[in-house]
């Protein structure tokens, strides 16, 4: 039995009454824990010895608005890889003013915890989902691991996710007087208002974003042989290309 495999075991022991997911992918463990049982779990995995996780490496937000949809099934794409842009009804990114459709079955915001034990060598990624949507909340760990301070505060400026019991929970990277979530997927690319330096005023103003929206197409990389194949012909003369 491999380390990676031994420890999600022993996870499944130790907790298996709230655990909610214990899956081992690409050599790690990836564990899910409801808000109400987080602090619990935690304590326990840094504590217990054959746990050891006495280091948090990093809270990331995320964002399951469009887990699930269509959209990036990209193996039925059309043969130039640009549908999703130019074809009615083709799913394309949101343009300004849109809003994008729930498709998943799961919650939308959760924090995703990656802890390391340095006596044990064993890595570890805990998942909470938030309980409401709507307002966001999962418990600090801060009293946990003081390293989770900056990392919930980025969490919570860029996806609005509430720690409770985080003493000091404000912006970290965005503007004081920042409006939203930039990281949430239902914020516009383009923003809502942009800043410049006004001459007159002697000071930075806020005005309407006056960037023109469109619509963005991620590059699809195929493994059909067609790049393989173009870089096998060979390159045009100076004749051809002066023709052209």
């Amino acid at each position: 039995m491999s380390r990676v495999q031994r420890l999600s075991d022993d996870l499944q022991q130790a907790f298996s009454a709230k655990l909610t997911s214990n899956v081992v992918a690409r050599g790690e463990v990836t564990i899910e824990v409801a808000p109400a049982d987080l602090i619990d779990v935690c304590s326990e995995l840094r504590d217990q010895q054959k746990f050891g996780f006495d280091q948090l490496l990093d809270v990331c937000g995320v964002d399951y608005l469009e887990y699930g949809s269509s959209e990036w099934a990209t193996d039925e794409a059309s043969a130039t890889g640009f549908s999703r842009g130019v074809e009615p009804g083709a799913n394309a990114r949101l343009r300004f003013g849109e809003a994008p459709g729930y498709v998943s079955d799961r919650k939308r915001f959760a924090a995703v915890y990656h802890l390391l034990s340095v006596v044990n060598n064993q890595r570890l990624r805990v998942r909470c989902y938030a309980e409401n949507d709507a307002l966001p909340i999962i418990p600090s760990v801060i009293h946990i691991w003081s390293s989770a301070n900056w990392y919930e505060r980025e969490a919570f400026d860029l996806y609005g996710i509430m720690f409770e019991g985080h003493p000091d929970l404000r912006r970290i990277l965005t503007d004081y007087g920042f409006v939203g979530h930039p990281f949430r997927k239902d914020f516009p690319l383009i923003g809502h208002v942009e800043m410049r330096y006004d001459p007159l005023q002697e000071r930075v103003v806020y005005q309407p974003v006056s960037i023109d929206p469109r619509v963005l197409v991620p590059r699809v990389i195929r493994n059909d042989g067609r790049s393989e194949d173009a870089a096998s012909e060979p390159p045009a003369s100076t004749t051809e290309r002066s023709d052209a």
